[in-house]
């Protein structure tokens, strides 16, 4: 993607009269690693326009029962993880399917990108409207699937008791930071520039970052999916990765389409396993070429993919302070990293 593109999608010239008026009045710094502004909303960080976007959704969105939301902090395995819930209703709707990855089977993933598949609430659908048209989403066998990087408490505010299903993917501070800080290099076209990376690492620190502070997500979702199981799943990036299978069984199961005695014996798991691997979603031609409604370059979305490869890129001495962050933040709430 052209660095003017880039900036292009983070103007907040187009912000309503409401929105100018209630940033007004809340907590704001320029504090962020691309000199933009931040306010802070309801416990968390916003570009100006992605606020507008929270607002619109908030007021605007009618959830349907059957809704499917994929929430998660930036650059946590949301990509993986969409790709994942995608190819479980896909497989739901076609049990009789001999090849999922046949080229015979026209499979939305073989076409399409997974952010595009499952779009963001506040970034794309909600951003410049109450009222988007989401009949594209709709389908009488699979429910509409949405992504948000809003905290908890932010999201349910617009579901007004609805019983749809959240699922959130967490996963090591310093390995999201590390992969955050990638993308930004590449929409800058800078390579991995160290300048970018120690702001990002300052910011992260103050808790003054996009959608932060990272420990604030990640609790809002750790405590809704104790206190409701049933429509809050809390899933770790590092267990999908060690256990595979169990974690894609345990996401089906939760999502209402449980794999069958048969198709775990025929291997419908795997093949679900390869065809959303990371290195099989690089590959195909959509995301090489391919560009999201944001104009950001699909193929950089992908990058290793693996866990602890912040080591190479942060000093120990900055692990050591994000982890001592971490360990406060979630003193006594039950979760470890």
């Amino acid at each position: 993607m052209e660095k003017k593109e880039f900036w292009m999608n983070l103007r907040d010239d187009d912000l309503t009269e409401e929105t100018k008026t209630l940033i007004s009045s809340i907590p704001s710094e320029k504090h962020d690693y691309l000199g933009r502004n931040l306010c802070k909303y309801q416990g968390s960080w916003y570009y100006f326009n992605f606020l507008q976007g929270v607002l619109n959704f908030q007021r605007g969105f009618q959830p349907e029962d059957t809704d499917i939301i994929i929430a998660s902090f930036p650059k946590c395995g949301t990509l993986w993880l969409k790709a994942l819930t995608v190819a479980l209703f896909e497989r739901s709707m076609n049990r009789s399917s001999d090849d999922l990855m046949s080229p015979h089977h026209h499979h939305p993933l073989f076409s399409n990108n997974p952010h595009n598949l499952v779009p963001v609430l506040e970034m794309n659908l909600y951003r410049n409207t109450q009222k988007p048209d989401l009949t594209k989403l709709s389908s009488s066998t699979s429910p509409r699937l949405f992504s948000t990087h809003m905290p908890f408490h932010t999201l349910q505010e617009a579901l007004k008791d609805s019983p749809c299903k959240v699922v959130y993917i967490c996963r090591d501070a310093k390995d999201s930071l590390v992969s955050r800080w990638h993308i930004i290099c590449r929409c800058l076209n800078k390579e991995e520039d160290r300048n970018i990376l120690e702001s990002m690492f300052e910011s992260f620190c103050s808790g003054v970052c996009l959608f932060g502070p990272f420990w604030d997500h990640i609790l809002s979702y750790w405590k809704a999916s104790l206190e409701n199981p049933k429509h809050v799943l809390f899933i770790r990036y590092d267990e999908v990765k060690t256990d595979p299978h169990g974690q894609l069984k345990k996401l089906a199961e939760f999502l209402g389409c449980p794999f069958s005695e048969d198709e775990e014996k025929n291997g419908s798991m795997d093949e679900i396993l390869e065809m959303c691997s990371l290195p099989n979603l690089s590959s195909l031609e959509v995301n090489q070429t391919g560009k999201s409604i944001n104009g950001i370059d699909y193929k950089n979305h992908f990058r290793k993919g693996i866990v602890g490869d912040w080591k190479n890129h942060l000093t120990p001495e900055m692990g050591i302070k994000i982890d001592m962050i971490m360990e406060e933040k979630l003193k006594d709430s039950g979760l470890k990293f």
